[in-house]
């Protein structure tokens, strides 16, 4: 189970300091996803995102026109669980723009204010979940961390709220979660009609048997 910590003070490096976290970290990486320091100090690198999503996403094609507006080309779907994407990003990018970025990866028609990236970190057996503010840097936090997901990794959730704010939705999504509302629903009541046709083929049966002559 997560638990909460609270949130690290930022330490800013020098430019120095920088140039010899990013050797170390190339001299570790193991998938070939290095960082690259540029003349202005600017570094780039990648980050892999995993998405823990429990609502619907909606998705549209990439020939839709504008980013939040209903479209007859959208589709509302479950992402699965476990599923990770790398992005390639800046020093300077912050978490907003990492999540749009992410969104727009993949078409995603959803408001990127509905969600939220959070560092999670492994230490002394326990995990520690904490959810980045908009203006902190993921590179900076992957920089400092090293690459092994065991001692930092992404995650992508929706905002923790309590109850979900529906009127933050708009009307497509809306009509769209109806839709896999009434799939889930029509598939779990034909599991009983059928469950409750095999017993009832069995009952059948077994007075068949009993009430035959002898």
């Amino acid at each position: 189970k997560d638990v909460q910590k609270e949130r690290e003070p930022h330490v800013y490096l020098s430019k120095e300091e920088v140039k010899e976290k990013i050797q170390s970290y190339n001299s570790s990486v193991t998938d070939k996803l290095k960082m690259t320091l540029n003349a202005n100090g600017i570094y780039t690198g990648f980050i892999k995102v995993q998405m823990e999503l429990c609502r619907p996403i909606t998705v549209q094609s990439s020939q839709s026109q504008g980013r939040y507006a209903p479209s007859n080309q959208e589709t509302a779907f479950y992402l699965p669980d476990g599923c990770v994407n790398t992005l390639h990003i800046s020093s300077t990018n912050t978490v907003r723009e990492v999540i749009e970025a992410l969104l727009k990866k993949f078409f995603v028609a959803d408001n990127p204010a509905k969600f939220a990236l959070y560092k999670r970190c492994h230490k002394e057996d326990q995990v520690y979940t904490c959810k980045l503010s908009d203006r902190e840097h993921p590179l900076y936090l992957r920089l400092v961390a090293g690459p092994k997901t065991e001692m930092l990794s992404f995650v992508l959730r929706e905002h923790e709220t309590g109850e979900v704010m529906w009127e933050a939705f708009s009307i497509p999504e809306l009509q769209n979660f109806l839709r896999i509302l009434d799939k889930e629903e029509n598939d779990q009541l034909q599991i009983l009609k059928n469950r409750y046709a095999a017993y009832r083929g069995k009952l059948e049966e077994a007075l068949r048997g009993v009430l035959k002559p002898g």
